[in-house]
């Protein structure tokens, strides 16, 4: 076999492929995977920016009201239910750490912080994408391989106006009222944790959890709850609504996939939209 200009023959050459191949595979496997995903989060937001301007369309009211009812009313009880054990664990852990420093006294002043800037719109969020997002996946999932939503398109009737926009609105509109349900039964529950059961003074409480909250600190609290609506409507609407598209299933399988990858999607874009927004306003 000749040499080639290095001195290197052909078959040389060409045993050591192998070795290159196994090296930048790795690399090739991470870019493959960070265009995909730039490629859906640019697809998800244009699915946004479509469905929102349709919200403002006429006859959506109706529509909206429903999905409140099914986002918000029946998430209710759910999240009374984790809020006031919420408020109970966390006033039954920070009163047993701040006796240690005698400074039990600010027991109400953690506690109210703590939820009304963090764990009530991060908990309330998440459990709302585990119930109702969940529910929305598989819907407009199933509505997308029965082909209703080709039939929507045949009526001449937006699915976007039809389907995802209602849903978004109410997300909105159901998530900042949940997370102020959330923030109140918490305090709640670590009343009943921390003045009846572990015998904290109920005067220094309420007066602490009164006098520590300011206007901002409900407003981040808020501010973050309609973000995560923005990002659990938006991933799990788009999650089923190209139920159809994906690669590595086809059928009822490809909707539950579809609604497992929209709560996962959901519950880490939660916690790193949280990061960045407390950043952004502190």
């Amino acid at each position: 076999m000749a040499p080639n200009a290095d001195g290197q023959s052909l078959m040389e050459v060409e045993a050591r492929w192998p070795r290159v191949l196994l090296f930048t595979r790795p690399f090739a496997a991470i870019g493959r995977a960070a265009i995909r995903w730039i490629g859906n989060f640019g697809a998800a937001a244009v699915f946004l920016f479509l469905a929102f301007l349709k919200i403002f369309r006429p006859k959506q009211v109706p529509k909206i009201i429903q999905q409140v009812y099914f986002i918000g009313a029946k998430s209710t009880l759910i999240i009374l239910l984790v809020g006031l054990f919420t408020g109970m664990v966390m006033c039954l852990q920070s009163y047993r750490a701040l006796v240690k420093v005698g400074a039990e006294g600010a027991l109400g002043t953690l506690l109210a912080l703590s939820l009304v800037r963090e764990l009530g719109p991060v908990l309330t969020a998440i459990m709302i994408a585990a119930r109702a997002g969940s529910a929305i996946t598989t819907e407009i999932g199933i509505q997308r391989i029965s082909e209703q939503i080709d039939a929507l398109d045949t009526m001449r009737i937006d699915p976007l106006r039809y389907l995802i926009s209602p849903r978004i609105a109410a997300s909105i509109i159901s998530f900042p009222l949940l997370t102020a349900l959330f923030d109140l039964i918490g305090i709640f529950g670590g009343y009943i944790s921390g003045v009846v059961l572990l015998g904290a003074n109920a005067g220094t409480y309420l007066h602490r959890v009164q006098t520590s909250m300011e206007m901002k600190d409900v407003t981040e609290g808020f501010i973050k709850a309609i973000v995560f609506a923005v990002i659990v409507s938006t991933v799990c609407c788009y999650q089923g609504y190209f139920a159809h598209m994906r690669t590595d299933s086809h059928g009822a399988k490809a909707v539950g996939l579809a609604t497992t990858s929209a709560v996962v999607i959901s519950c880490v874009l939660i916690l790193v939209a949280d990061y960045v927004v407390t950043s952004l306003l502190i």
